[in-house]
């Protein structure tokens, strides 16, 4: 996928020039001289959002192949679970991984792996997610797409009437800062939230349960607009408007810009999402990882919470600028979004 204009968009934020740190160099556990094979462990949180399993890992497995004969990824997806996770962490680190490249499913339980992890000598990459104490971090602004997702739901509803606010998992560190970030655009905007939900691990089946009930207890024609953290949740939110008979959706939020989430936009169903370019932050990851088994300078960063970092920006994605964003930077073509189901709407839109 290469990047154009709407990848070039995203900026990575520097600060000051920093080495490599806490890099493996004992050359007895894989990272050695001589051919020998050097481990990159590759920790996903789950598969319910299709970005990991779509995106993340072959994106991150590409650039490392490309950039680095001898290395190989050891793929791991903890299914939501925080203690599969931190079973396979450990059995990485066992294995002789030279870095861990870790999106952890609860940031806080994963503290212990992060520790480990060091006390073996194996730097730590905390990635998408925040992680106290790890040697990098790297993720978009996540309160910035809290606070987009927020100005636009304002905006497309006004700043008048009820909303209902489906937030990410409790556990989840980024979720903290989305809910964050979209409580300062909403808050005092006129909105009125009538219920709000942190769902527990962004199931969009519990999202589809919650926005059932509330609407056994308003009407459904009467909520001004949803905002859904994600993609999965507002398509769970849509779901459950639909079997309460709404013909006419109101402004719905989302994140990821999931394939489903991108044709429903096209359609008028859901509202917008945030595009973060998975290319850009994945192939970073894959260079710092390849850099730190290599005894190489990452680069410079930024300070976040006091772990060496790189910060991305997230982008607004709606009808008007598809074809602009995850069209133009090969995300999704207009095949894959312009389905038979979908032909009609893409071309209303403009998406050809």
């Amino acid at each position: 996928m290469a990047r154009t204009a709407a990848g070039a968009a995203v900026t990575v934020i520097f600060a000051g020039a920093l080495g490599a740190c806490g890099a493996n160099d004992d050359s007895s556990d894989g990272s050695g001289d001589g051919g020998d094979t050097k481990t990159i462990a590759l920790l996903l949180p789950e598969t319910k959002t299709t970005r990991y399993e779509a995106h993340d890992k072959p994106l991150f497995e590409a650039k490392v192949a490309e950039l680095c004969d001898d290395c190989e990824v050891n793929y791991l997806n903890a299914d939501q679970d925080p203690q599969k996770q931190q079973q396979q962490a450990q059995s990485a680190i066992t294995d002789g991984a030279d870095v861990l490249v870790f999106d952890p499913v609860d940031g806080d339980a994963a503290a212990g792996a992060v520790k480990s992890a060091q006390s073996a000598d194996v730097p730590v990459i905390a990635y998408d997610r925040f992680m106290e104490g790890a040697d990098y971090y790297m993720s978009f602004d996540n309160q910035r797409v809290g606070e987009m997702q927020g100005e636009a739901l304002v905006e497309a509803t006004g700043g008048k009437g009820d909303i209902l606010m489906l937030n990410g998992s409790p556990t989840d560190p980024n979720a903290a800062q989305f809910k964050e970030g979209a409580h300062s655009s909403i808050d005092g905007s006129g909105l009125n939230i009538v219920a709000e939900y942190d769902n527990p691990d962004w199931s969009p089946d519990n999202a589809q349960k919650f926005t059932s009930s509330q609407l056994n207890n308003i009407d459904p024609s009467s909520l001004a607009g949803v905002y859904a953290a994600n993609d999965g949740q507002a398509g769970g939110v849509i779901a459950a408007l639909r079997a309460a008979g709404v013909q006419q959706m109101p402004p719905v939020t989302g994140q990821d810009a999931e394939l489903a989430a991108i044709q429903r936009i096209a359609a008028g169903q859901q509202y917008m999402t945030i595009y973060k370019p998975i290319k850009v932050e994945a192939e970073k990851a894959a260079e710092v990882a390849v850099a730190i088994v290599n005894g190489e300078d990452v680069g410079e960063t930024t300070d976040f919470q006091g772990v060496d970092s790189f910060i991305f920006d997230p982008i607004v994605v709606t009808t008007d600028n598809i074809a602009d964003t995850v069209v133009a930077d090969g995300f999704y073509s207009v095949d894959e979004i312009c389905t038979a189901e979908y032909a009609d709407a893409c071309a209303a839109a403009g998406i050809s």
